[in-house]
Order: structure tokens, then C-alpha cells, then sequence
């Protein structure tokens, strides 16, 4: 990119501060500050984000249509998740700091921090980076699209969707459940909906999907291997990321380091 800043310009900006440059903020603790050239006008193919994040908070998922992004841990830990649409892999790389992860530009991906005080710097190759949020996609949607496309019953979408808020930047929201209130909730949530799916299943459902903490869909198998993510042992969609040691979540297993980040084979 060329820049066409006029150096001269008594405009002409030099230094920011990305403190008074919010670009998102959950609570004092979970937050995203901005820089690029609608803040530093002299920028010319770079752009920042700093994060802040505390434990099991997540950056949720998005791509960058217009930028590649580098995400540097300065401190606490996180984990940088990224499908790679040529391999249909989903995979994963702990950061610490001083350590790097590389998202190319378009791909799918998120950062869940895995320590409180996590300060995350992305940096992308644009003046600006451009974003598609998850949540901006669950939440304009259409239900009835979504039901008719992935053969869902309509209103199960409705009521599992009408919490994604457009913009959520950082997840799980502030007023998010808490995990005694949640885990009543899917209990009976199971109760409510084993009777429709297999009257031979219905009277274990419950008790089943309550001990699994499993949320309130039921994946179906599918011998056609779908593009990015499969169904996997997920939590509700209001359960805090971490319900168990970190190390036991199955995309760490095994993987100490960096340079051995685990995958997840589609």
C-alpha cells in the first residue's frame, strides 16, 4: 500500500496512545484497545490490537477479510485456535511470553486466554483490520436459514441464538450464567426435548446428557466430512470455557510447547 500522507501537513501525526483508544470493553479486566490510521495517520500498512484478558475469556471467533494477524503473548497465556481451510484441520498453539502465532489472512480463528492478566498484541499487515465476527453471523442469520440449511427444528435455533448479541468481541458475556444455575437448566432443557427425538431414548436422555453437561442440540453423525468444525464434546453455549484443568482439555494433551501444538484432524 502507498501511503499519501502529506509529511508537511502540520496534521501529521507521529505518536498515540493506544490507552485512550478503546476499541471493545467487557469489565476492567477484558478489554481491546485500537490502533491504526484513522488513530495514526501516519500508518502505513500496519495496525494493533492490544488485548487484555483474564482466564477462560475468549476472543471470539472471527476472520480478518482485508489482513494477516500476528499474535504476540506479552504476558499470561493463551491459546491462538485457527482452522486451516486447505487441510480442514483445526488447530491449535499455546503462546507465553515472548511467543508468536500466525493467522493468514481470511482464516477462522480465536484466542481463549488460559491465565488472569493475559495481554495479547495482534498485529496485522493493513491500516486498518477489518473484521467478521462470529456473533455477527449467529446473530443475522436467519433462524429459519439456519433451521432449513443444517436440517434444525426453527424455534430450538431461535431460543438457543436470542443471547448472541451482534459484537461481542469478548466471551462469555458479563451477565452470562452461572454453572450451578446452567447445568439446571440443560437438565431440564434434556427433559424437555428427549420425548421428541427417540421414544426408545427418551427416558435416559435426560440423566445422560445432564452428567455430560451436553448442550441443548443433539449432533447428528454424517458420513460426509464437512468443512472446518466437527461435533465435538462441547458445553452449552452460556458454560464458562473452562470446566476442568487446562491440561486436561483434549487440544493440550500431550502438546508442552509451542512447537508442538496439537491439531485436531476433521
Amino acid at each position: 500500500m502507498t501511503s499519501y500522507m502529506d509529511y508537511k501537513s502540520p496534521n501529521t501525526q507521529f505518536t498515540a496512545d493506544m490507552n485512550c483508544n478503546l476499541l471493545f470493553k467487557k469489565d476492567d479486566c477484558n478489554y481491546i484497545n485500537v490502533l491504526g490510521i484513522k488513530q495514526l495517520n501516519t500508518l502505513d500498512n500496519i495496525s494493533l490490537l492490544d488485548i487484555f484478558l483474564s482466564k477462560s475469556n475468549v476472543v471470539e471467533p472471527h476472520y480478518h477479510q482485508n489482513a494477516a494477524e500476528l499474535v504476540y503473548c506479552i504476558s499470561g497465556a493463551a491459546v491462538v485456535s485457527l482452522l486451516n481451510p486447505f487441510t480442514n484441520e483445526l488447530l491449535h498453539f499455546p503462546v507465553t511470553p515472548g511467543q508468536v502465532a500466525n493467522v493468514p489472512q481470511g482464516w477462522w480463528h480465536y484466542e481463549i486466554a488460559t491465565t488472569d492478566c493475559t495481554h495479547l498484541l495482534a498485529i496485522f499487515n493493513a491500516p486498518t483490520p477489518e473484521v467478521i465476527l462470529g456473533s455477527d453471523i449467529l446473530s443475522k442469520t436467519p433462524a429459519n436459514v439456519l433451521a432449513h440449511t443444517y436440517c434444525l427444528n426453527e424455534a430450538m435455533v431461535k431460543e438457543t441464538l436470542a443471547p448472541v448479541k451482534p459484537m461481542t468481541f469478548i466471551g462469555p458475556p458479563a451477565d452470562c450464567c452461572e454453572p450451578q444455575k446452567a447445568a439446571a437448566e440443560n437438565v431440564q432443557a434434556a427433559a424437555n426435548m428427549a420425548p421428541n427425538i427417540a421414544p426408545n431414548m427418551a427416558p435416559n436422555m435426560a440423566p445422560v446428557m445432564a452428567t455430560a453437561n451436553m448442550p441443548y442440540y443433539m449432533p447428528q453423525p454424517s458420513s460426509v466430512q464437512g468443512f472446518g468444525f466437527q461435533p465435538m464434546n462441547t458445553q452449552a453455549y452460556y458454560q464458562p470455557y473452562v470446566q476442568q484443568p487446562y491440561r486436561q482439555l483434549p487440544y493440550t494433551q500431550g502438546t508442552p510447547a509451542y512447537a508442538n501444538a496439537g491439531t485436531d484432524n476433521e
